[in-house]
């Protein structure tokens, strides 16, 4: 058990560094000489080569708080680690391990008690809140300035595509990079960009008033998908199939053409997107007319292009009209490099956009996409609980008043279990005054007492000065269903560390089925 102790402790001092907004930055170095810069718990709890079984479960149960929630990756493994080494006193002296977590058990389900008494209602679409909650998110991942400029875009890109009463789908903000210019330069595009161009270099570059044709349909001589045979026996019945296979797909074109003229008033262009190709005969037709067409569009964009900028994908050219075309105010083509890039922007109904996420290299650009994921997964988390709980420690110290009250109720040598629990939580605001530069001691000292001539009101840690703060007035929430979670996660875990005795190397064929689904 004390080695199961010692892997706990040791992987939260590798972690310790890494919470709250001062936290320091971890290198992860490849096999192949392949570096990355973070400070993000799940990144480096994925990356990192972690030999010890129970470092590796504790790694991987807060991988999995990240999957659900999408955040309290570091608080996860600090919370495990703490609880087993408060545990660990009581261990030392001679109490036997079920007892604590008989203890921890019922501290646990006071703190989701408390939890919903301690939780706060809010309205989820005000967006000075939902900018708060995207600076707590995005200040712990990225430095504070950035965090502050990416916030607004983070919060916008939701309320975009937020609908009253249906679940907000993340699939709808498209995260793209460009390594160009600098991190300030990342923004929120209301529309689409599409990392690929036209085909054709006569095709304009850019069009205003664009009627877009969102379809599936094959503009090019295509290979039977069977084995076929086609037999002739002279050069001009040769030339006679070419010029029926050609001119399928000139009639094809022709009805795109012939659309486009239909529509078109005076000012206004044509797109044709294609998830299928387009030949390059088609392509000239298509240029001459001064329609762009981009062929081989991926599939998730067309999904995209038709919630953006409204109309339908079309399969088939025929009852090809008006109603089936989308529509943007601007579509045009960036190059950087060999890379083209075509921007579809002013869309009547952008409920899908595309964070376009820039920088000078590669190191910066992955560091602002890991912390534009959580950002997003932190606002979502707000609009659809409706709860926020105050940050910067508010709740763990309010908590360890509460279990402290609690123990009191607890008969037997359970209550141990509670102490130890209790003690635990206060790890994540002695760790956040230890990452500021401040003594642990005396901050958590203040809070408490701040708390207790509060008569109840949250308080929480101010970053900047050591002094206690009203987590609400500063703008510091956590998320509620994140809290929940970690209580919950960091429990059973605790509990089931706690009652492994021992270590043992099994047999190579461990989780293999027999024949019958017995053991073989």
């Amino acid at each position: 058990m004390a080695m199961n102790i010692g892997a706990a402790k040791g992987l939260g001092e590798v972690v310790k560094s890494n919470l709250g907004p001062k936290g320091t930055i971890k290198m992860l170095v490849g096999g192949a000489g392949d570096i990355k810069l973070t400070k993000d718990g799940n990144v480096l709890l994925h990356e990192m080569q972690i030999q010890h079984p129970t470092a590796a479960l504790i790694a991987r149960t807060a991988t999995a708080q990240d999957d659900i929630t999408g955040d309290g990756t570091t608080s996860a493994v600090l919370l495990i680690a703490e609880l087993l080494k408060q545990s660990e006193r009581f261990l030392s002296e001679g109490l036997h391990p079920r007892l604590i977590a008989d203890g921890i058990d019922l501290a646990k389900k006071r703190a989701l008690e408390f939890l919903e008494t301690f939780k706060v209602k809010k309205e989820t679409t005000d967006r000075e809140l939902l900018l708060s909650v995207a600076k707590t998110s995005l200040r712990t991942k990225v430095h504070t300035e950035l965090a502050d400029y990416l916030a607004p875009q983070v919060v916008d890109a939701l309320l975009t595509i937020y609908v009253p009463g249906e679940p907000l789908d993340l699939f709808m903000v498209e995260i793209m990079t460009m390594q160009h210019k600098t991190e300030q330069d990342t923004k929120l595009i209301k529309g689409l960009v599409l990392d690929h161009g036209s085909r054709h270099p006569d095709m304009p570059k850019r069009v205003e008033k664009a009627h877009i044709l969102i379809c599936n349909v094959s503009l090019e001589y295509e290979k039977s998908e069977v084995t076929a045979n086609i037999m002739y026996n002279s050069a001009e019945q040769r030339e006679k199939m070419v010029e029926s296979e050609r001119r399928f797909v000139v009639e094809r074109t022709q009805q795109i053409i012939d659309l486009k003229n239909q529509v078109c008033g005076k000012g206004e262009s044509f797109v044709v997107i294609n998830q299928k190709g387009i030949d390059p005969l088609a392509l000239d037709m298509l240029a001459r007319e001064g329609i762009i067409g981009l062929r081989r569009a991926k599939r998730r964009n067309m999904e995209r292009l038709a919630k953006a900028c409204g109309g339908s994908a079309v399969n088939a050219m025929e009852g090809l009209g008006k109603d089936v075309l989308g529509y943007a105010e601007l579509v045009y083509e960036h190059t950087l490099g060999e890379e083209k890039y075509t921007f579809v922007e002013g869309v009547p109904h952008p409920f899908s956009v595309t964070m376009l996420i820039k920088g000078p290299h590669k190191h910066v650009i992955t560091q602002i996409q890991d912390a534009i994921r959580d950002g997003l997964r932190a606002v979502k988390n707000t609009i659809e609980d409706g709860f926020l709980v105050p940050g910067g420690g508010a709740f763990q110290i309010a908590l360890h008043a509460d279990l402290m009250k609690f123990k009191g109720e607890v008969q037997g040598r359970a209550k141990l279990g509670v102490q130890a629990y209790a003690d635990a939580m206060l790890i994540i605001p002695k760790t956040l005054a230890i990452n500021s530069g401040f003594d642990p001691i005396d901050a958590i000292v203040t809070l408490q007492e701040h708390y207790a001539k509060g008569n109840g009101v949250a308080v929480g840690l101010d970053l900047s000065t050591g002094e206690a703060m009203l987590p609400g007035d500063e703008g510091v929430w956590d998320n509620y269903r994140v809290v929940r979670q970690l209580i919950h996660s960091s429990s059973v875990i605790a509990t089931q560390l706690l009652l492994v005795d021992e270590v043992l190397r099994a047999g190579r064929n461990m989780g293999k089925q027999g024949p019958q689904g017995g053991p073989q």
